[in-house]
């Protein structure tokens, strides 16, 4: 029987409990800095000895930060940096190219697709998308498949896709992704449409992949954690604009309080993702408070579960990034 993880479980407990698995692996991060969730989560595996931790991030001081604290605690994991703005579709082929270069990592075991932007101003990203959804999920879905090569050269790879609850604030707008050029903007929803993205790019992954290849991908809602995701927003009048769009679409969080997590246990589901072994039966699968999300208890919607939801959005963002992967 697998060990009774929650919403209290902390990543250390993970840690000790998943050191073998852990232990030389080959883990890239996305979204690594300190202070972040992707920051908090690759010290913590750290103590596991993986063979070497990829952090990828948009800032290079901060990359050079978190690499030299991880190496001078633990020396003997190999740490390398991958510097990538993923709201940039040129950023992001010069990362994966880069990390194809790489000779001297053939597989990556496990990748953490982590990063992202919460609720932030109407703007365009430079190929000209809306620009959480070109963060959150056009940069990622990109990157993984250019470095997809390498993932499946792993005896058992997997990937993790950092979502949220959040995505109960919209489903995919497949015909008004950029929000009528922002006339009907708003950054909740926006960022729900992204997490949801994030969601069935898993199912995706899972349907595409996960029979023919042995690969395993999963979703995940972190808890509500502030970390430095949120420092650009003034939360007086940010979690009153939250309330107002979870009341107007009838969702159940417009009228409960919130219910923050430490970084220490909010990274927990992070290391049950990308490591716990029990979730093979689950593969493509939403997890939160480290386990998987019951769609009668949990916030679960349809809409970033339905596999015609998934390949809709997949044919999307092969159109968008301008390639298409065929698997």
């Amino acid at each position: 029987m697998p060990a009774p993880y929650n919403t209290q479980t902390t990543a250390d407990e993970l840690v000790v409990d998943y050191a073998s698995l852990i232990k030389d692996k080959v883990i890239l991060t996305t979204g690594v800095s300190p202070g972040s969730l992707g920051g908090f989560f690759v010290q913590s595996i750290a103590k596991a000895q993986p063979k070497c931790l990829i952090l990828a991030a948009r800032n290079a001081e901060k990359l050079s930060q978190m690499a030299a604290e991880i190496t001078a605690s633990h020396p003997a994991v190999q740490v390398r940096t991958l510097q990538i703005d993923l709201g940039s579709l040129e950023s992001v082929q010069s990362a994966a190219d880069q990390v194809n270069a790489w000779g001297d990592i053939p597989a990556i075991d496990v990748l953490v697709n982590n990063a992202g932007i919460m609720a932030v101003g109407y703007q365009l990203s430079p190929e000209g998308f809306e620009s959480q959804f070109a963060t959150n999920h056009l940069g990622p879905y990109l990157f993984t498949n250019l470095i997809m090569s390498k993932i499946l050269a792993a005896k058992e790879p997997r990937i993790v896709n950092v979502s949220s609850d959040g995505h109960r604030l919209n489903p995919i707008r497949f015909n008004d992704y950029n929000f009528d050029n922002g006339n009907t903007y708003n950054p909740w929803y926006a960022y729900g449409q992204s997490k949801t993205a994030n969601m069935l790019f898993t199912v995706s992954l899972a349907n595409k992949l996960g029979v023919k290849n042995n690969l395993q991908a999963f979703s995940l809602h972190p808890g509500v954690i502030f970390t430095n995701l949120g420092n650009h927003l003034d939360w007086n009048s940010e979690l009153n604009a939250l309330r107002t769009a979870d009341r107007t679409l009838g969702n159940a969080e417009g009228w409960k309080g919130f219910d923050p997590k430490p970084v220490e246990r909010g990274s927990a589901t992070h290391i049950y993702a990308a490591f716990d072994s029990s979730l093979k039966a689950n593969n493509g699968g939403y997890l939160l408070d480290c386990h998987v999300a019951d769609p009668w208890t949990d916030t679960v919607k349809p809409w970033a579960t339905s596999s015609v939801e998934a390949e809709r959005l997949w044919r999307l963002s092969e159109k968008l990034v301008g390639q298409e992967f065929s698997y």
